[in-house]
């Protein structure tokens, strides 16, 4: 904290060194390359990931039997399925902000971390309630960083390359993790990292994602923030917020890039690092697209869903 007061206050060789680093490094605008094609391994090693360097990828998923099959999945499609061999893990909240900050429950004034209620349900199940919420102010996201892809969705591998080719060779290793994400216009994930090589295979619908470098960490404002989970009863209908016992701590980027107009002015004032410095990348990831997101970069994502109410996107941690 003292150190961003110091850059914060700093017009000089501080305040203005880790602008010339990401200049130097990654140029002065806000966009991102786009490659028309897969890269060799070796271009890909050379110009991404030994420069740490995000890009999207073009034409390299055209190939997947999911590009077509997936944007038609209807509920009634797996509703005869045998139960076991469908059921996923779906995260549900009030407002479609998972793992993201929110005000404590009994003192508005102030922060928490909230984690969405997973609920286990058939993937049928899931499919209608993402499309078509069975209550107001209740919004499903089918998906769960644990290798969601492999362990819940194994009857749906054969519509997907089990590793992108070229992205394997240049990394030196299989992913760790496959992740499979089906959600709506309201799904929206705040600013973090991730510590692994993110490829980001988008299969339906649009990401629309803002991307800093790990060089921008100050401008963050990470701090820490008590856990909190929402419970969601099945009886009344209703979402609670209450902190995990015993209390934890998570640090969590501060900054909200889209504050509402009530707030903007605040939000502006207590994080000028972020608001007052230079723009992050942006960059749209559409169907039939991967976005290859280098390990330690910040990146907030939002959505747009294709004609049936739905985004749906794979990834793969190296």
């Amino acid at each position: 904290m003292e150190e961003e007061k110091e850059l914060e206050g700093s017009g000089g060789f501080i305040g203005g060194l880790w602008r010339e680093v990401r200049e130097l490094s990654l140029g002065v605008g806000t966009s991102i390359d786009r490659l028309d094609s897969p890269p060799s391994s070796l271009r890909f090693l050379r110009h991404y990931v030994s420069s740490n360097k995000p890009c999207i990828i073009s034409n390299a998923i055209l190939h997947w039997p999911a590009l077509s099959t997936w944007p038609h999945f209807s509920p009634s499609s797996f509703s005869l399925l045998p139960e076991q061999h469908h059921v996923v893990s779906v995260h549900l909240t009030p407002h479609g902000r998972a793992d993201s900050l929110v005000p404590l429950p009994d003192d508005p004034s102030s922060l928490c971390f909230a984690s969405a209620h997973v609920q286990r349900m058939p993937f049928h199940q899931a499919l209608q309630h993402i499309v078509s919420p069975p209550l107001p102010n209740y919004v499903a996201y089918a998906q769960e960083q644990n290798d969601c892809f492999r362990s819940e969705y194994s009857h749906l591998a054969h519509d997907i390359d089990a590793h992108i080719p070229w992205a394997t060779e240049a990394l030196g290793t299989l992913p760790e993790a496959v992740n499979l994400w089906i959600g709506n216009h309201l799904s929206e994930t705040s600013f973090h990292k991730d510590h692994y090589e993110n490829l980001y295979a988008v299969i339906s619908g649009e990401k629309h994602f803002l991307l800093l470098p790990p060089t921008d960490f100050h401008r963050m404002y990470i701090r820490d923030y008590p856990a909190a989970r929402y419970s969601f009863s099945q009886e009344t209908g209703e979402f609670t917020l209450q902190l995990e016992s015993p209390l934890r701590y998570v640090p969590w980027c501060s900054v909200n890039p889209y504050p509402s107009a009530s707030t903007k002015e605040r939000e502006m004032s207590l994080y000028p690092l972020y608001f007052n410095g230079p723009k992050p990348f942006e960059c749209t990831v559409k169907a039939g697209e991967i976005l290859y997101l280098p390990s330690m970069w910040f990146h907030h994502v939002r959505q747009s869903p294709d004609n049936k109410g739905r985004t749906i996107a794979v990834n793969y941690f190296n």
